[in-house]
């Protein structure tokens, strides 16, 4: 069924755009000083969730509403491209260094 492999697409694709951004709060930075493991334990989670249902969601409704599989088709692929912007425009880990690690003398 379409929908199992938009849901499958979407919790890897998701997971995929989050892994470069939370990459410096996995590692740490000089020494790890700015290490964040929230992002595997939590951020992770919700949004391979988020990919996973938001395109399930969308093909699921508009599936009910329409009855056509090609509309709710693109109704997902429509949300999934949504929520992968969201993702991009909303979630920002830190990405630099920590802020006491200032311009040398």
């Amino acid at each position: 069924m379409l929908a199992d492999e938009l849901e499958g697409l979407g919790a890897v694709t998701a997971a995929l755009v989050w892994a470069p951004r939370a990459a410096f709060s996995i590692d740490g930075g000089f020494e790890a000083h700015a290490r964040d493991l929230s992002v595997i334990f939590v951020d992770l989670p919700l949004v391979v969730l988020g990919g996973a249902l938001v395109p399930l969601l969308a093909w699921a409704l508009t599936t009910r509403w329409t009855g056509r599989p090609w509309v709710a088709a693109l109704a997902a692929v429509t949300a999934f491209a949504l929520g992968i912007w969201g993702l991009l425009e909303w979630w920002t880990p830190r990405q630099h260094p920590d802020p006491g690690y200032g311009p040398g003398i």
